[in-house]
């Protein structure tokens, strides 16, 4: 197991070093959109061709919106401890992106390589409750701040249309509907003709190292941003695992594969639909919102993140799947993230506490 997240690792290095032969935005998004729209569609649809369903796999999706919601209001709370003052628009870029989870780039692959088929129908499913946050809850949200703050009377009706639009247009959406519709009639992929069977699975034995390979070359880090957006990061990761651990506890007659689905998912990688719902809002008006060069890092820095994280889950399952050791490392990780934030605040006590004597000093010297 830990081998075969090697491979993976090396495929990522290689991507890193393809950055100068192949560092141009339009071909970054070339390539994105051939994962997006042909490798990935095609895996999830033999994986949701293939999986027996089961009628409490139906709550997953809603898990996945609950997690987000949790994640929104956590955010509200947490982002603070990492230099965001509430109300600024550093806090809500936060908000945007932190509760949003983006599993196509960053968690899928790693499902079918360590799962098989079952683990990606299952992570297929949940993304559904997550594309409903990030494509339409997240639009309202950014549309409500840009009313607050610019007091614009024109309405958001017109867009969100067009996002709903989008969304089922979606390919993977679109393979998502088809696939459920063709498991209702009790059709397979035999059922399909032979020359559409072989070029979807062809198709889909791209996913894996293009993915990757993406990965490494869309890694952009700037320095000076990575302390603050590390230790965001690290406390999303934290949180993250310390709620799944709670689910496993409760529900201790979960099966292996629902199990490790509960632990990865939620460290997927942030999403870029936040980003683009906050790049439209800035087009509508003078007044800013959000700070899009912050979400921008944000990023880059996210998908390398969760993808290490992802990997060692994997590297390491049976640690992982014991809900008392995923307690203690969420409540580890999370206390982490924060020692920048307890250091920063025994400066301030020190400081204020040293003022009055330094006066003193003063005054009796005079």
């Amino acid at each position: 197991m830990f081998e075969q997240s090697l491979v993976f690792v090396f495929l990522i290095f290689l991507g890193i070093l393809l950055q100068k032969k192949i560092g141009d935005a339009k071909e970054l998004k070339g390539l994105k959109v051939i994962i997006l729209s042909v490798a990935l569609p095609a895996t999830i649809f033999i994986a949701l061709l293939s999986i027996k369903y089961d009628s409490r796999y139906l709550f997953l999706p809603l898990g996945a919106l609950l997690f987000n919601l949790l994640m929104l209001g956590l955010t509200w709370a947490g982002a603070p401890l990492f230099g965001m003052e509430k109300g600024s628009k550093q806090h809500r870029t936060a908000m945007m992106l932190v509760p949003s989870l983006a599993p196509g780039l960053s968690c899928f692959p790693f499902l079918m390589e360590f799962m098989g088929e079952d683990g990606l129908a299952l992570g297929a499913l949940a993304d559904v409750g997550n594309k409903v946050f990030v494509l339409i809850l997240l639009y309202l949200l950014a549309i409500h701040w840009y009313h607050k703050i610019s007091a614009a009377e024109t309405s958001g009706k017109g867009k969100l249309k067009s996002l709903i639009i989008t969304m089922i247009n979606e390919p993977i959406n679109m393979v998502i509907i088809v696939a459920l519709i063709m498991v209702t009639f009790g059709w397979n992929m035999s059922s399909l003709p032979g020359f559409l069977e072989s070029s979807i699975a062809r198709a889909s034995m791209i996913m894996t190292p293009l993915i990757l390979l993406f990965i490494g070359l869309s890694v952009r880090i700037k320095w000076r941003e990575f302390r603050q957006l590390f230790f965001l990061l690290t406390w999303r990761s934290g949180i993250a695992f310390f709620l799944s651990a709670l689910i496993i506890l409760l529900a201790p007659a979960l099966s292996p594969a629902v199990t490790v689905l509960l632990v990865v998912f939620p460290q997927s990688a942030t999403s870029f639909w936040p980003y683009a719902h906050m790049t439209a809002v800035e087009n509508m008006g003078d007044q800013p919102v959000f700070d899009t060069k912050m979400a921008i890092s944000l990023l880059a820095c996210s998908l390398p993140f969760s993808t290490l994280m992802i990997l060692g889950v994997f590297s390491f399952r049976e640690f992982f799947l014991n809900p008392w050791y995923l307690v203690g490392l969420g409540i580890l990780i999370t206390f982490v993230s924060v020692i920048p934030w307890m250091l920063r605040k025994i400066a301030a006590v020190r400081a204020a506490s040293s003022a009055p004597a330094e006066q003193n000093t003063y005054q009796y010297a005079e």
